[in-house]
């Protein structure tokens, strides 16, 4: 079994720091959690916290795994590529909460 790489204090910084920017932009509330190797995005919708989509660190900057949460069955998919906003799937964090934005409106 592969180790799981950790994310690095400073990637989680700058990773913030985009997610603060696009917050703004974008006029919406994005949250990150993390847990080992994974960024979980969720979304601040009203007085509802909505997870939206996991993505797993691969060592870069801006070159993630996406999985994007699926309600119907409570979990993340990896495999799941026909939503909404599925194109803007490229690795950074920035399309994953573009993709989330078109997967799951406010």
């Amino acid at each position: 079994m592969a180790k799981k790489m950790s994310i690095p204090n400073e990637t989680k910084q700058v990773i913030e720091g985009r997610i603060n920017r696009f917050n703004k932009q974008h006029r919406c509330q994005y949250i990150p959690r993390y847990k080992n190797d994974c960024l979980y995005l969720d979304r601040q919708d009203g007085e509802a916290l909505s997870c939206i989509c996991r993505l797993t660190y691969n060592g870069k900057l801006d070159d993630w795994d996406f999985a994007i949460f699926k309600y119907s069955s409570e979990q993340y998919d990896d495999e799941e590529f026909f939503f909404p906003g599925a194109d803007f799937v490229d690795g950074t964090v920035e399309g994953a909460m573009m993709a989330g934005l078109e997967a799951y409106p406010w």
